[in-house]
């Protein structure tokens, strides 16, 4: 069976009151859209804060920003990732003895 293909259309955003025209698949579109109004956020937070003025270097900022924490995230920098993964394991263990109790009622 072989994949579908999604459709690609231009969307419309707009980031920093400024606004731009994008092609997206439709089934990212979603994801798009979060990606844009983090974006965005990112840019009004360094804007506010009055140091940086010109978008361009606000934008510059913003990804620095981002990709730092996105390189924090792949790392594990700031937070303990065996506490994670303790909480996860209760989780799951929670889950699994609920789902065992609902069993037993059928």
């Amino acid at each position: 069976m072989a994949a579908t293909k999604s459709t690609v259309k231009n969307i419309d955003v707009s980031i920093l009151d400024r606004q731009y025209r994008v092609a997206c698949p439709d089934d990212e579109r979603d994801s798009l859209m979060a990606a844009v109004a983090y974006l965005d956020q990112k840019m009004r937070d360094i804007k506010a804060a009055g140091k940086i003025a010109g978008v361009d270097r606000i934008a510059v900022m913003a990804a620095l920003n981002i990709a730092h924490e996105l390189l924090a995230a792949k790392t594990g920098a700031g937070f303990d990732l065996g506490e994670y993964k303790r909480r996860m394991g209760s989780m799951n263990k929670v889950i699994d003895e609920a789902i065992a109790s609902q069993e037993k009622l059928f």
